[in-house]
Protein backbone atom coordinates (compact mmCIF):
# COMPACT_ATOMS: atom_id res chain seq x y z
CA UNK A 1 0.00 0.00 0.00
CA UNK A 2 1.11 3.80 -0.88
CA UNK A 3 0.14 6.69 1.40
CA UNK A 4 0.88 10.06 0.29
CA UNK A 5 0.58 12.95 2.79
CA UNK A 6 -3.01 15.46 2.27
CA UNK A 7 -4.10 12.00 0.19
CA UNK A 8 -4.71 9.36 2.08
CA UNK A 9 -4.56 5.63 0.47
CA UNK A 10 -3.69 6.27 -3.18
CA UNK A 11 -2.35 2.68 -3.91
CA UNK A 12 -3.76 -0.55 -2.88
CA UNK A 13 -1.93 -3.52 -4.62
CA UNK A 14 -0.19 -7.34 -3.73
CA UNK A 15 3.44 -7.54 -3.98
CA UNK A 16 3.60 -9.41 -6.91
CA UNK A 17 5.61 -9.33 -10.13
CA UNK A 18 5.25 -11.03 -13.14
CA UNK A 19 8.67 -11.06 -15.38
CA UNK A 20 9.87 -12.62 -18.81
CA UNK A 21 12.53 -15.29 -18.68
CA UNK A 22 13.65 -14.55 -22.16
CA UNK A 23 14.30 -10.84 -21.94
CA UNK A 24 14.35 -10.73 -18.19
CA UNK A 25 11.74 -7.80 -17.79
CA UNK A 26 8.62 -6.93 -15.50
CA UNK A 27 5.86 -7.84 -17.50
CA UNK A 28 2.92 -6.85 -14.63
CA UNK A 29 3.07 -5.34 -11.29
CA UNK A 30 0.57 -5.71 -8.87
CA UNK A 31 -2.65 -6.80 -8.98
CA UNK A 32 -2.38 -7.10 -13.32
CA UNK A 33 0.61 -9.97 -12.06
CA UNK A 34 -1.81 -12.00 -9.21
CA UNK A 35 -4.23 -12.43 -11.76
CA UNK A 36 -1.36 -14.36 -14.01
CA UNK A 37 -0.53 -16.29 -10.71
CA UNK A 38 -0.88 -19.84 -12.14
CA UNK A 39 -1.73 -19.16 -15.81
CA UNK A 40 1.91 -18.17 -16.87
CA UNK A 41 3.58 -20.48 -19.73
CA UNK A 42 7.10 -21.11 -19.14
CA UNK A 43 8.60 -18.14 -20.56
CA UNK A 44 7.22 -15.98 -18.07
CA UNK A 45 7.59 -16.14 -13.77
CA UNK A 46 5.77 -15.22 -10.89
CA UNK A 47 7.73 -13.77 -8.01
CA UNK A 48 6.68 -12.70 -4.91
CA UNK A 49 9.79 -10.51 -4.07
CA UNK A 50 8.79 -9.96 -0.43
CA UNK A 51 8.47 -13.36 1.39
CA UNK A 52 7.73 -13.51 5.22
CA UNK A 53 7.79 -9.84 5.37
CA UNK A 54 11.46 -9.01 4.18
CA UNK A 55 13.05 -8.92 0.73
CA UNK A 56 13.34 -12.44 -0.67
CA UNK A 57 14.72 -11.35 -4.34
CA UNK A 58 16.02 -7.97 -4.55
CA UNK A 59 16.37 -7.09 -8.35
CA UNK A 60 12.36 -8.03 -8.50
CA UNK A 61 11.91 -5.70 -5.18
CA UNK A 62 14.07 -2.36 -6.60
CA UNK A 63 11.91 -3.05 -9.29
CA UNK A 64 8.11 -3.07 -7.86
CA UNK A 65 9.29 0.01 -5.62
CA UNK A 66 10.21 2.34 -8.60
CA UNK A 67 6.60 0.91 -10.51
CA UNK A 68 5.18 2.17 -7.69
CA UNK A 69 6.75 5.19 -7.08
CA UNK A 70 6.28 5.96 -10.59
CA UNK A 71 2.99 5.22 -10.53
CA UNK A 72 2.17 7.61 -7.82
CA UNK A 73 4.40 10.47 -8.36
CA UNK A 74 4.60 10.18 -12.42
CA UNK A 75 7.47 9.02 -14.50
CA UNK A 76 8.48 12.63 -14.75
CA UNK A 77 8.92 14.00 -11.30
CA UNK A 78 11.04 16.94 -10.57
CA UNK A 79 11.89 15.95 -7.02
CA UNK A 80 12.95 12.88 -5.40
CA UNK A 81 10.75 11.31 -2.87
CA UNK A 82 11.41 10.51 0.41
CA UNK A 83 9.98 7.48 1.54
CA UNK A 84 9.04 5.42 5.04
CA UNK A 85 9.05 1.82 4.60
CA UNK A 86 7.14 -0.26 7.07
CA UNK A 87 9.33 -3.59 8.49
CA UNK A 88 8.62 -5.68 10.32
CA UNK A 89 9.99 -5.73 14.33
CA UNK A 90 12.25 -8.71 14.37
CA UNK A 91 13.74 -7.71 10.75
CA UNK A 92 18.12 -8.37 11.23
CA UNK A 93 20.16 -5.50 10.44
CA UNK A 94 21.21 -7.17 7.00
CA UNK A 95 17.29 -7.22 6.39
CA UNK A 96 17.08 -3.62 7.34
CA UNK A 97 20.33 -3.07 5.18
CA UNK A 98 18.36 -4.98 1.52
CA UNK A 99 15.19 -2.47 2.24
CA UNK A 100 16.93 1.08 2.11
CA UNK A 101 19.26 0.27 -0.39
CA UNK A 102 16.17 -1.02 -2.25
CA UNK A 103 14.36 2.58 -1.66
CA UNK A 104 17.09 4.72 -2.54
CA UNK A 105 17.91 2.90 -5.86
CA UNK A 106 14.61 3.50 -6.90
CA UNK A 107 14.87 6.94 -6.57
CA UNK A 108 14.64 7.56 -3.36
CA UNK A 109 15.97 11.17 -1.60
CA UNK A 110 16.21 9.43 1.96
CA UNK A 111 14.83 6.57 3.44
CA UNK A 112 12.61 6.08 6.62
CA UNK A 113 12.12 2.14 8.33
CA UNK A 114 9.28 2.24 10.58
CA UNK A 115 8.45 -1.13 12.55
CA UNK A 116 5.28 -2.39 11.50
CA UNK A 117 3.54 -2.52 15.04
CA UNK A 118 3.93 1.04 15.83
CA UNK A 119 2.62 1.75 12.54
CA UNK A 120 -0.63 -0.12 13.31
CA UNK A 121 -1.00 1.04 17.14
CA UNK A 122 -1.14 4.56 15.26
CA UNK A 123 -3.17 3.63 12.54
CA UNK A 124 -5.59 2.12 14.28
CA UNK A 125 -6.29 5.26 16.81
CA UNK A 126 -4.35 4.22 19.67
CA UNK A 127 -2.49 6.68 22.10
CA UNK A 128 1.17 5.15 21.57
CA UNK A 129 2.65 7.87 23.19
CA UNK A 130 0.59 7.69 26.53
CA UNK A 131 2.12 6.03 29.98
CA UNK A 132 -0.71 3.17 29.69
CA UNK A 133 0.30 0.13 27.86
CA UNK A 134 -1.51 -1.03 24.57
CA UNK A 135 -1.22 -4.35 23.01
CA UNK A 136 -1.49 -4.66 19.04
CA UNK A 137 -1.35 -7.98 17.19
CA UNK A 138 -0.66 -7.77 13.21
CA UNK A 139 -1.29 -10.34 11.08
CA UNK A 140 -0.54 -9.32 7.49
CA UNK A 141 0.72 -12.06 4.69
CA UNK A 142 4.26 -12.89 5.90
CA UNK A 143 4.45 -12.78 9.42
CA UNK A 144 2.43 -12.14 12.55
CA UNK A 145 3.78 -9.60 15.48
CA UNK A 146 2.44 -9.13 18.59
CA UNK A 147 3.71 -5.72 20.80
CA UNK A 148 3.15 -4.15 24.04
CA UNK A 149 3.40 -0.47 23.26
CA UNK A 150 4.16 2.07 25.82
CA UNK A 151 5.44 5.85 25.98
CA UNK A 152 6.26 5.64 22.53
CA UNK A 153 8.38 2.68 22.07
CA UNK A 154 7.93 -1.17 21.92
CA UNK A 155 7.89 -2.43 25.74
CA UNK A 156 7.81 -6.08 24.69
CA UNK A 157 6.86 -8.19 21.56
CA UNK A 158 7.49 -11.28 19.37
CA UNK A 159 7.41 -11.69 15.91
CA UNK A 160 6.62 -15.48 14.19
CA UNK A 161 6.82 -15.65 10.43
CA UNK A 162 3.64 -17.65 10.35
CA UNK A 163 1.00 -15.35 8.88
CA UNK A 164 -2.40 -15.04 5.86
CA UNK A 165 0.23 -17.14 3.62
CA UNK A 166 0.72 -19.84 6.02
CA UNK A 167 -2.58 -20.11 6.12
CA UNK A 168 -3.37 -20.22 2.27
CA UNK A 169 -1.17 -23.46 2.13
CA UNK A 170 -2.45 -24.98 5.10
CA UNK A 171 -5.75 -25.10 3.16
CA UNK A 172 -4.13 -25.69 -0.02
CA UNK A 173 -2.69 -29.08 1.80
CA UNK A 174 -5.89 -29.98 3.62
CA UNK A 175 -7.76 -29.96 0.20
CA UNK A 176 -5.01 -31.79 -1.34
CA UNK A 177 -4.74 -34.35 1.67
CA UNK A 178 -8.81 -34.95 2.21
CA UNK A 179 -9.83 -34.66 -1.45
CA UNK A 180 -6.72 -35.32 -3.79
CA UNK A 181 -7.32 -32.14 -5.09
CA UNK A 182 -4.89 -29.81 -6.05
CA UNK A 183 -5.78 -26.08 -5.61
CA UNK A 184 -3.93 -22.80 -6.48
CA UNK A 185 -2.75 -20.06 -4.46
CA UNK A 186 -5.60 -18.00 -5.36
CA UNK A 187 -8.27 -21.09 -4.78
CA UNK A 188 -7.12 -21.15 -1.36
CA UNK A 189 -6.82 -17.70 -0.80
CA UNK A 190 -10.68 -16.89 -2.02
CA UNK A 191 -11.83 -20.27 0.22
CA UNK A 192 -9.92 -18.41 3.29
CA UNK A 193 -12.24 -15.41 2.90
CA UNK A 194 -15.26 -16.90 1.39
CA UNK A 195 -15.93 -19.48 4.61
CA UNK A 196 -12.90 -19.23 6.67
CA UNK A 197 -12.93 -19.10 10.48
CA UNK A 198 -11.33 -18.98 13.20
CA UNK A 199 -14.16 -21.20 15.50
CA UNK A 200 -16.62 -24.06 14.24
CA UNK A 201 -19.91 -22.06 13.30
CA UNK A 202 -23.49 -23.90 14.08
CA UNK A 203 -24.68 -23.35 10.60
CA UNK A 204 -21.70 -24.94 7.92
CA UNK A 205 -20.74 -22.40 5.05
CA UNK A 206 -19.96 -23.77 1.88
CA UNK A 207 -18.01 -23.34 -1.77
CA UNK A 208 -17.59 -25.06 -4.62
CA UNK A 209 -14.26 -25.18 -6.04
CA UNK A 210 -12.71 -26.25 -8.72
CA UNK A 211 -9.18 -28.23 -8.85
CA UNK A 212 -6.96 -30.85 -10.72
CA UNK A 213 -7.91 -34.62 -9.25
CA UNK A 214 -4.57 -36.17 -8.10
CA UNK A 215 -5.37 -39.48 -8.95
CA UNK A 216 -7.06 -39.19 -12.71
CA UNK A 217 -5.23 -35.78 -13.58
CA UNK A 218 -8.87 -34.18 -15.17
CA UNK A 219 -10.22 -30.80 -13.93
CA UNK A 220 -13.08 -32.14 -11.10
CA UNK A 221 -15.28 -30.16 -8.85
CA UNK A 222 -15.59 -29.98 -5.09
CA UNK A 223 -17.89 -28.12 -2.06
CA UNK A 224 -15.78 -27.52 0.53
CA UNK A 225 -17.12 -26.31 4.24
CA UNK A 226 -16.30 -23.85 7.16
CA UNK A 227 -15.48 -26.65 9.40
CA UNK A 228 -12.85 -28.36 7.25
CA UNK A 229 -11.60 -24.55 6.65
CA UNK A 230 -11.55 -24.20 10.35
CA UNK A 231 -9.77 -27.62 10.70
CA UNK A 232 -7.17 -26.67 8.06
CA UNK A 233 -5.74 -23.39 9.61
CA UNK A 234 -6.23 -24.44 12.91
CA UNK A 235 -2.53 -25.39 13.35
CA UNK A 236 -1.63 -21.99 12.15
CA UNK A 237 -3.67 -19.71 14.33
CA UNK A 238 -2.15 -22.04 17.54
CA UNK A 239 1.58 -20.88 16.27
CA UNK A 240 -0.23 -17.09 16.52
CA UNK A 241 -2.10 -17.81 19.88
CA UNK A 242 1.62 -19.08 20.90
CA UNK A 243 3.05 -15.95 20.80
CA UNK A 244 0.49 -13.85 21.98
CA UNK A 245 0.79 -16.11 25.48
CA UNK A 246 4.86 -15.85 25.03
CA UNK A 247 4.25 -11.91 24.90
CA UNK A 248 1.46 -11.40 27.55
CA UNK A 249 3.78 -13.82 30.25
CA UNK A 250 7.01 -11.78 29.78
CA UNK A 251 5.02 -8.10 30.03
CA UNK A 252 5.46 -6.39 32.60
CA UNK A 253 2.62 -6.61 35.69
CA UNK A 254 1.42 -3.03 35.39
CA UNK A 255 1.44 -2.95 31.75
CA UNK A 256 -0.75 -6.53 32.04
CA UNK A 257 -3.39 -4.65 33.99
CA UNK A 258 -3.58 -1.81 31.71
CA UNK A 259 -4.06 -5.01 28.71
CA UNK A 260 -6.65 -7.02 30.23
CA UNK A 261 -8.43 -3.55 30.88
CA UNK A 262 -8.44 -2.30 27.48
CA UNK A 263 -7.52 -5.74 25.38
CA UNK A 264 -5.60 -5.96 22.30
CA UNK A 265 -6.34 -4.86 19.21
CA UNK A 266 -5.99 -7.16 15.91
CA UNK A 267 -5.04 -5.29 12.43
CA UNK A 268 -3.67 -6.54 9.13
CA UNK A 269 -5.27 -8.97 6.49
CA UNK A 270 -5.01 -11.46 8.81
CA UNK A 271 -7.54 -10.97 11.39
CA UNK A 272 -10.09 -10.22 8.91
CA UNK A 273 -10.65 -14.16 9.65
CA UNK A 274 -14.08 -14.87 11.00
CA UNK A 275 -14.49 -15.47 14.87
CA UNK A 276 -10.36 -14.96 14.78
CA UNK A 277 -11.12 -12.39 17.97
CA UNK A 278 -13.37 -14.86 19.69
CA UNK A 279 -10.83 -17.47 19.23
CA UNK A 280 -8.60 -15.01 20.59
CA UNK A 281 -9.98 -13.81 23.82
CA UNK A 282 -11.17 -17.54 24.71
CA UNK A 283 -7.16 -18.94 24.22
CA UNK A 284 -6.03 -15.94 26.57
CA UNK A 285 -8.52 -14.64 28.87
CA UNK A 286 -7.63 -11.48 27.18
CA UNK A 287 -10.74 -9.22 25.38
CA UNK A 288 -9.87 -9.12 21.34
CA UNK A 289 -11.45 -6.54 19.04
CA UNK A 290 -10.44 -6.23 15.35
CA UNK A 291 -9.11 -2.53 14.55
CA UNK A 292 -11.72 -0.52 12.25
CA UNK A 293 -10.09 -1.26 8.78
CA UNK A 294 -7.24 -3.59 10.23
CA UNK A 295 -5.75 -3.62 6.09
CA UNK A 296 -4.95 0.22 6.18
CA UNK A 297 -3.76 0.60 9.52
CA UNK A 298 0.05 0.38 8.88
CA UNK A 299 -0.45 2.24 5.91
CA UNK A 300 -2.33 4.93 7.96
CA UNK A 301 -0.04 4.89 10.79
CA UNK A 302 2.36 5.30 8.10
CA UNK A 303 0.63 8.72 6.86
CA UNK A 304 -0.28 10.05 10.35
CA UNK A 305 3.58 9.62 11.46
CA UNK A 306 4.77 11.30 8.27
CA UNK A 307 2.62 14.08 8.58
CA UNK A 308 3.75 14.74 12.34
CA UNK A 309 7.75 13.48 11.67
CA UNK A 310 8.54 15.97 14.61
CA UNK A 311 6.23 14.24 17.47
CA UNK A 312 7.19 10.77 15.86
CA UNK A 313 10.99 10.89 14.78
CA UNK A 314 12.84 9.88 17.87
CA UNK A 315 11.01 7.19 18.92
CA UNK A 316 10.59 4.95 15.80
CA UNK A 317 12.53 5.80 12.99
CA UNK A 318 15.97 5.18 11.85
CA UNK A 319 17.16 7.32 8.73
CA UNK A 320 19.44 6.82 6.00
CA UNK A 321 20.58 8.86 3.31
Amino acid sequence: MVFLPKKGVVLEEPSVVAVTLAENKILAVGREAKEMTGRTPDTIRIYRPLRDGVIADFRVTLAMIRYFIEKVAGRYRFLKPELMIGVPAGITSTERRAVIEAGMAAGAKAVYLAKEPVLSAIGAGIPINSVSGNMIVDIGGGTAEVAVIALGGIVNWHSVRVAGDKMDAAISDYVKKRHNLAIGEQTAEDIKIKIGTALPEKENRFLEIRGRDLILGLPRNIKISSAEVCEAVSDTLMEIIQIIKSVLRETPPELSADIIDKGMVLTGGGSLLRNLPELIAKATGVPCTIAEEPLLCVAKGTGIVLENLDIYKRSIMSKIR
